[in-house]
């Protein structure tokens, strides 16, 4: 019988970081590079983890020269042609690939876009794409496989399946949005549970459902959390298994990309904030005097119509297509949420980007209204108990009973 979850569930626009009591004198001592060593690929990343989405409007190759000059990472969108990925290979230099990822599906046609190569070896379409693209460019070192739902069984094959044919590159895989699914992709893999079940083969989970600003389905499905408490309660259950999360959509500004680090996210990847620049894909449109350029979501009518045809007539479209202000170079956006970032460093006295989430933010949060959750009574129970368990991390605020607070300790190893 259904049961309704009623603890308050936040997002951005729900909490503010609290200052404190600093010794920085200036936003230039601030360091926001990070240094990870993922667990499955053995690869060590450093670089600042701010991720331009794998939008076609957002992560091209444009961008990627540009955010790459600044320590910045981009995801490219998955409609890139091998051809045009040997282009990029044979013209810029092999540093670049240290801050980008390839991205797929896990549909036939997006594993036929990356292997085709192997047609002998492999049938299945998505991983043709990715082995013929990682074969004519070795100097790629990320993969990105990015579905809406990341709660199929199908979704969880497929990984297995490709850390298999890539064992030396690091796969960022999502999304999800709950701590329980992040910690059963860790975990999973067995069939029979008398043996103790190996890890999911990958190391960095994608978090976000519904939150992006060209994404509709929660209206359109029901579906979906609030984002603050995603990342909050998935960053808790992959940092404990020695994973990392990486906060996607629900960004509106840099104060957001601060709130996201905040609450335990090692990389946050964001679309609208890089969309509608020189490097961003979409088509140019003047109207009175005015530029403005298209941005729409990968789920919607625009993007499914483009890359597939027409909308399959068993599903909705779950995007929306905007137009949005052209904004120029994006290096200017870049300096101004690199800025926005350190500024939140400093007023809470931390240092690095990683002392930000080891105890230096506090996130001080008003919640007018609860979120409530229809959920399965299994379900319903072991969210009560995970919320239990969290109450020694929250705290009401003295004189206000629609305040809560949530300190953000030193519970995430790295």
């Amino acid at each position: 019988m259904p049961s309704i979850i009623n603890e308050p569930k936040l997002d951005f626009k729900d909490v503010l970081l609290r200052p404190k009591r600093s010794t920085l004198k200036s936003r230039s001592e601030v360091e926001l590079t990070r240094e990870f060593k993922f667990k499955n690929s053995k690869r060590t990343y450093s670089g600042i983890p701010v991720v331009a989405s794998n939008m076609d409007t957002v992560g091209t190759f444009e961008m990627a020269d540009k955010l790459a000059e600044a320590g910045l990472f981009t995801t490219m969108h998955k409609h890139y042609s091998i051809d045009q990925w040997k282009d990029f290979g044979a013209t810029r230099p092999v540093s670049i690939f240290d801050h980008v990822a390839i991205s797929s599906g896990i549909s036939e046609n997006d594993w036929n876009k990356q292997q085709f190569s192997k047609l002998t070896v492999v049938s299945t379409d998505s991983i043709l794409q990715l082995t013929a693209v990682c074969e004519a460019l070795p100097q790629l070192n990320a993969i990105c496989l990015d579905v809406a739902n990341g709660y199929s069984e199908t979704f969880v094959d497929f990984i297995r399946k490709v850390r298999e044919q890539f064992p030396r590159h690091t796969i960022f895989a999502g999304n999800v949005v709950t701590g329980e699914m992040v910690e059963e992709l860790l975990l999973a893999g067995a069939d029979c549970v008398k043996e103790i079940a190996p890890r999911t083969p990958f190391t960095v989970f994608q978090v976000g459902i519904g939150p992006g600003s060209v994404c509709t389905t929660r209206k359109k499905a029901g579906v979906g959390y609030p984002q603050l408490s995603a990342v909050l309660e998935c960053a808790d259950a992959a940092h404990g298994l020695n994973g990392h999360v990486m906060s996607d959509g629900g960004c509106t500004n840099p104060g957001d990309v601060a709130k996201a680090f905040g609450a335990g996210a090692d990389f946050v990847m964001m679309g609208g904030l890089f969309a509608g620049h020189d490097q961003s894909g979409g088509e140019l449109i003047e109207r009175d005097g005015r530029k403005f350029k298209l941005f729409y979501g990968m789920s919607s009518d625009t993007a499914m119509k483009k890359h597939h045809g027409a909308v399959a007539e068993y599903r909705a479209s779950e995007g929306k297509t905007i137009t949005i202000p052209y904004r120029g170079d994006v290096t200017n956006t870049v300096l101004d949420l690199l800025g926005g970032i350190r500024s939140a460093c400093t007023y809470t006295g931390s240092r690095t980007l990683k002392e930000s989430m080891d105890g230096a933010y506090r996130l001080m949060a008003t919640v007018p209204e609860s979120t409530v959750f229809i959920t399965g009574a299994a379900e319903a129970h072991h969210l009560h108990s995970r919320h239990a368990a969290d109450q020694r991390h929250v705290q009401p605020i003295r004189g206000c009973h629609r305040a809560q607070e949530r300190l953000i300790d030193n519970q995430y190893p790295i």
